[in-house]
């Protein structure tokens, strides 16, 4: 696998997610009825292809993780992160099949979907955060410079 392609796509499905949830809302509770469509329609696309986004993060990011060495502590904030984009990706495909399964992407999201999306944008939000936890405070994957020699 060619290095540095976690850190590359993992920035999509975060995007698309959080964008797509604020898409929704807006769907939702906007009272021009072609604006609405066209929020639903933004929001339904950018949900379906943050779940497709959210599966090669999450490909690329357990590929990232077979030959990295790192100690306890780095070794405990990167399972938590795991965990948390586990949760979230799954979340976020879940919610995909219920918006792209359940109606039309032109027509106004429930209540409920629209709370369910903001809590997994929110979450993903969370995700990306105990991931740059591990590139900021633990340095994990992070290139050392090569020491000069004396």
């Amino acid at each position: 696998m060619i290095p540095g392609w976690h850190p590359l796509l993992v920035h999509f499905p975060v995007a698309l997610a959080i964008s797509a949830a604020v898409a929704l809302a807006a769907a939702r509770w906007v009272r021009d009825e072609r604006l609405a469509r066209s929020l639903a329609t933004v929001g339904t696309w950018n949900l379906l292809a943050a779940a497709v986004a959210a599966l090669a993060a999450i490909g690329t990011g357990i590929a990232a993780l077979v030959d990295l060495k790192v100690g306890a502590a780095a070794h405990a904030a990167i399972f938590v992160h795991v965990k948390w984009a586990m949760l979230t990706s799954t979340a976020t495909m879940l919610l995909a099949v219920w918006r792209g399964a359940g109606q039309a992407h032109d027509a106004r999201p429930s209540r409920g979907l629209v709370i369910a999306v903001l809590i997994a944008g929110a979450a993903m939000a969370i995700t990306a955060y105990r991931g740059d936890v591990n590139v900021y405070r633990y340095a994990v994957a992070v290139a050392r410079p090569a020491q000069a020699s004396r």
